[in-house]
């Protein structure tokens, strides 16, 4: 009986739930016990048959996870019956040396080291994905003018191409922060009950690092019994963070989708996509909305990472149950968030036409400020421009009249501004600023940073 909608397939690609799956978590500490002993007999702390025993053994091929999960019904204690099970499937002198020296978290948080390995790969991967769509997005609509809005009220001229060089910075960032994290999530701990390495012997140290890098990890800072869980929840809110940058895009969308703004649209596959069980004509932005419900539980999902970090002394329980599920469902989700938005993004429809209309709505009131500041230009105070502009603007919302007309019949207005003046003012599209160069720099600046990585825009 499926219960989860991760386990049913509904969210999270193939290759990420499968890093995540029962199967793929037992080959992981396997492969823990595996790389522990070979580092041992590597510096002849056992014998080098048992850790080749070891080493042969200790896979899913022979230790089935359905013969641990009788033998932690039994036991009570989920690492044990791997260990159990390893020391059942092992002959000879392996069956002497499992687990030697260790204790349950030098397996458990080494593993989930190697499935964030995995994991990070997967996500950087859709991070770079999203930055290219959103550069070519920019590029694209460089020049787009469109409505600049201020608490949900137009006031303003940017262009399209800004927009989405926003955001392309924003991921930007996130890549940038996210390799950063890596470099202390990537870790792993090969240092016994109370991280002193007692268990291990005199070549403790030694063990751990032989064994890390055979697993491609590195050790993790300073450790108790286990890697301290400041690094999981830096990992945890950063995954948030980056959700909620999807979030505020998939946000804007549907604002910008909506009917009686109609500027943007999320792809509909108008052929055979359904939209209502009720009304046939519905084109629901039901993607960007599945994004921006699953951001609301991955920030819930951080608040439960930090409250982690306070362990009793050298470790207590009560980071265990949650971890199996905040750590494996904060990389799904993410996961399919970042597909998501980037179809959405690769398949959104503009509609130009209704951001030159929309941009037209006010009847010039979306440009106050730029006749403000040609008043001051013309020698009027920049106050008294200001609560000149105003008057005429409030004239124009309470009577009627266009904001051309209200400003014409203002003396103070009229007497510095000529008709033709006003009516260039009035122009949204010769108002962009440096928008376009803004976007030429977005996008080179993440050309540069993406070099410095070894990596391209052009993917």
């Amino acid at each position: 009986m499926v219960i989860c909608p991760i386990d049913s397939g509904r969210y999270g690609s193939p290759e990420m739930r499968r890093i995540f799956d029962e199967e793929s978590r037992l080959s992981k500490m396997l492969s823990v016990e595996a790389a522990v002993a070979w580092a041992q007999a590597e510096l002849g702390e056992i014998p080098r048959e048992a850790a080749e025993e070891i080493g042969r053994k200790a896979n899913t091929g022979y230790v089935k996870l359905e013969r641990c999960k009788e033998l932690d019904a039994q036991i009570g204690h989920d690492v044990m019956a791997v260990v159990k099970a390893l020391t059942e499937a092992c002959s000879g002198e392996g069956r002497r040396w499992v687990h030697y020296g260790l204790t349950s978290n030098d397996v458990l948080d080494t593993a989930t080291g190697l499935q964030l390995k995995e994991a990070s790969a997967i996500i950087r991967g859709k991070i770079l994905a999203l930055i290219r769509v959103l550069s070519d997005l920019a590029v694209e609509y460089r020049g787009l003018p469109m409505a600049g809005r201020t608490h949900g009220q137009q006031i303003g001229v940017i262009t399209l191409g800004l927009k989405f060089a926003v955001w392309l910075r924003e991921m930007m960032r996130h890549l940038n922060r996210f390799d950063e994290c890596m470099k202390r999530a990537l870790v792993g701990k090969i240092l016994g009950a109370v991280g002193t390495g007692a268990a291990l012997g005199p070549k403790a140290l030694e063990v751990q690092a032989l064994a890390l890098k055979r697993l491609g990890l590195k050790p993790a800072d300073m450790v108790t019994q286990v890697v301290q869980r400041d690094i999981h929840a830096e990992l945890v809110s950063l995954i948030a963070n980056i959700g909620s940058t999807l979030d505020k895009i998939g946000t804007e969308i549907r604002n910008l989708q909506r009917t009686e703004i109609a500027e943007l649209m999320e792809p509909f596959e108008s052929e055979r996509q359904v939209g209502s069980t009720a009304m046939p004509a519905k084109r629901n932005p039901v993607r960007c909305e599945k994004v921006c419900s699953l951001a609301k539980l991955l920030r819930g999902m951080a608040v439960t990472a930090f409250e982690n970090i306070p362990l009793w002394h050298e470790r207590d329980l009560t980071n265990s149950a949650n971890e199996r599920f905040i750590l494996p469902f904060s990389f799904i989700l993410l996961d399919e968030m970042l597909d998501t938005m980037i179809r959405v993004l690769k398949g959104v429809v503009v509609y130009p036409e209704n951001m030159r209309a929309n941009l037209h709505r006010t009847g010039g009131l979306i440009l106050s400020e730029r006749v403000a500041g040609a008043l001051v230009e013309k020698g009027m105070g920049r106050q008294e421009a200001h609560e000149t502009v105003r008057r005429c603007s409030m004239e124009a919302y309470t009577t009627g009249v266009t904001f051309k007309e209200a400003l014409l019949r203002n003396r103070e207005v009229s007497s510095r501004l000529s008709p033709e003046e006003i009516e260039s003012l009035l122009d949204p599209e010769t108002y962009l600023g440096v928008a376009l160069e803004l976007v030429d720099k977005a996008v080179e600046a993440t050309r540069r940073e993406l070099e410095a990585y070894g990596s391209t825009l052009e993917g």
